[in-house]
């Protein structure tokens, strides 16, 4: 992605902002904080209101209509600190105001909701942490749009990326703001932002926290669950350390509740076909944070440590390295970025017992799909295919392509169509 004289990184997002500002009233950008929302939303914006400055606030708390007021594109940033803001806009837009007139973004959905969804009027944009592409990680030569396109053309490319490069990036962060710093500057960084959504953000949410460190370890043990669909009352087991009481059911679903508000879980959803009939499939999302570089944090791991496997963290279960985790974790953010530009969403498959699992299925409007499985592997065989064999033989059709995703060195297809493609090189 190509980098202005300001030192904007341009994001995926801005394409789809190039698609919907000259047609729409009303855009939200959405996602945790750091993500970039603001940056992104400024390089438009012509008269920005800043409602997380507690001065500016009040002062439009007192008379919102000036929020109305100035040239447009008009920014609200941080919009859930004064919920009405959402409602006063909303109704600018029943009124008629003309495309391309106001910017929100949020990093929380506000403890006291507006009176109306917004639906119809206010469209939203999940924004994410910088994607590899973003990042100018790799040049990609495999594109997510052409793969749901069907075609099951040739696939080509080669990269040099390492294993030991593809964990650099999950320490380093997607946050705009960390890239470019490392060691204890990066770690420091991390450690304040989740100091953060402990110490102040939590409560801003709307939720008194009477046991901070129980949130701590609470959010580790979820980091630990990366990449897996541990069931909570695994995680809160393995959040209690031992001890002999765990938190209550009643505490960990408001833990999972306000994080999900503020966007630092970021749970895949299972994927339930609609074209065609799979049984026994389950339906537990499978566990995600905004950002692999937090869950590794939160655990306390560094290159060495995942590189050598070493165990760390709450004891939850999982199939294979942490590592492996937390690999799935960085193409799961990048492929669910991707999807979205393509007008795509992203699931998981599992059957009921487990038998069968398919790491991440993008699916289009009219519900035909592309499968991904994801391995912390240089070559793939047989075996690892399997999967997405079985798969293919019940989705015929409706199955546009399948893929795996690995730590290789070249694109390729093999002989029975799946496609192996390095993690560096899938793009959007």
């Amino acid at each position: 992605m190509e980098i202005d004289s300001d030192g904007y990184r341009g994001r995926l997002v801005d394409r789809e902002l190039d698609e919907l500002v000259p047609a729409l009233a009303a855009i939200a950008l959405e996602g945790a904080k750091g993500v970039g929302k603001t940056f992104t939303a400024l390089q438009r914006a012509s008269t920005v209101y800043r409602l997380d400055d507690p001065a500016e606030r009040s002062v439009l708390a007192a008379d919102p209509a000036r929020l109305l007021e100035g040239t447009p594109p008009i920014l609200i940033d941080e919009w859930q600190y004064l919920p009405s803001s959402f409602d006063l806009v909303r109704r600018a837009v029943d009124a008629g105001a003309a495309p391309g007139r106001f910017l929100l973004t949020g990093s929380a959905s506000p403890s006291t909701p507006a009176t109306h969804t917004g639906a119809g009027r206010i469209v939203s944009l999940r924004m994410r942490p910088m994607t590899s592409h973003e990042r100018g990680f790799e040049i990609p030569t495999v594109s997510l749009r052409e793969l749901l396109g069907g075609g099951r053309g040739p696939l080509e490319g080669q990269t040099d990326v390492r294993l030991e490069q593809y964990v650099t990036e999950i320490l380093g962060s997607g946050f705009p703001g960390l890239r470019g710093i490392s060691g204890r500057p990066l770690r420091a960084q991390l450690d304040g932002y989740l100091q953060r959504i402990v110490d102040r953000e939590f409560e801003e949410a709307g939720r008194r926290l009477r046991n901070p460190e129980a949130l701590r370890r609470w959010l580790t043990a979820y980091a630990a669950a990366s990449s897996t669909t541990a069931s909570y009352e695994t995680i809160a087991d393995a959040a209690a350390g031992g001890q002999a009481e765990r938190p209550a059911r009643t505490t960990t679903m408001a833990y999972r509740d306000v994080l999900q508000r503020l966007w630092v879980l970021d749970p895949l959803p299972a994927w339930l076909p609609t074209r065609n009939r799979i049984r026994r499939l389950s339906s537990p999302p499978k566990h995600q944070l905004a950002d692999p570089a937090l869950a590794a944090r939160l655990l306390g791991v560094d290159l060495g440590a995942l590189l050598d496997a070493a165990p760390v963290g709450p004891a939850v279960p999982r199939d294979g390295t942490l590592l492996g985790s937390l690999f799935e974790s960085l193409v799961t953010l990048d492929v669910r970025v991707y999807a979205q530009a393509a007008e795509a969403s992203v699931g998981h498959l599992r059957t009921a017992a487990g038998e069968q699992e398919v790491d991440l299925i993008v699916e289009r409007a009219d519900g035909r799909v592309v499968a991904i499985e994801v391995k912390l592997a240089r070559t793939i065989g047989d075996r690892d295919v399997r999967t997405l064999q079985w798969l293919a033989e019940r989705l015929g059709d409706s199955l546009l392509d399948a893929i795996v995703v690995t730590t290789g060195p070249e694109a390729y297809r093999r002989p029975d169509g799946i496609g192996v493609v390095p993690a560096a090189l899938l793009g959007p």
